[in-house]
């Protein structure tokens, strides 16, 4: 599977994130699964970029030009993709994965997620995409989506489009059914 992950490229984070991103690149090496990723050399993303690869999987890195201009682009990429701009680099990405995991991120990782559920909610694709809960991270996102399907905003059909993992054998699980 070529799974794409979503994450912080901060690097000031809570070391039990990085312990998951190791593990879930880690298991996605071992596993013969392709990591597909934003291409940063920081945070989460270099975390997990060097956990695939160190596990003997593959990488593709989607770099937009900023990012490689400004000297971070991950030396761990086998493929890397160039882009202009972080839209094109969402749009490169979904095209290139067949579902997408969450790990901890900021603004960024949130708009990756919501580009992907909202298109899939309109029938663009039928890719879903995993929220890692890691030490419940999720929580308050998934309370404000509660709350808003509570409201009638949400369309019933994006429950599976959009799943809660909160440890990596869930992730490991859902990953299976998906392929399935």
């Amino acid at each position: 599977m070529k799974i794409a992950v979503f994450c912080s490229a901060n690097s000031g984070l809570d070391a039990m994130y990085f312990k998951a991103a190791a593990e879930l690149g880690r298991w996605m090496g071992e596993n013969g699964h392709t990591l597909v990723f934003g291409g940063c050399n920081l945070g989460l993303m270099e975390c997990i970029a060097e956990a695939v690869r160190r596990a003997g999987g593959r990488t593709v890195g989607v770099v937009p030009s900023i990012v490689e201009r400004g000297g971070k682009a991950s030396p761990n990429m086998d493929v890397c993709i160039p882009c202009d701009n972080l839209s094109d680099r969402k749009d490169l990405m979904l095209a290139q994965c067949d579902v997408a995991v969450a790990l901890p991120g900021g603004v960024g990782t949130l708009d990756e997620v919501f580009t992907m559920v909202a298109s899939a909610s309109i029938g663009y694709h039928r890719k879903r995409v995993i929220l890692y809960n890691v030490g419940g991270f999720w929580r308050s996102l998934i309370a404000m989506l509660d709350d808003l399907r509570g409201k009638g905003v949400i369309r019933s059909g994006m429950d599976g489009d959009l799943l809660v993992a909160d440890t990596l054998e869930d992730v490991i699980r859902l990953l299976g059914d998906i392929s399935a």
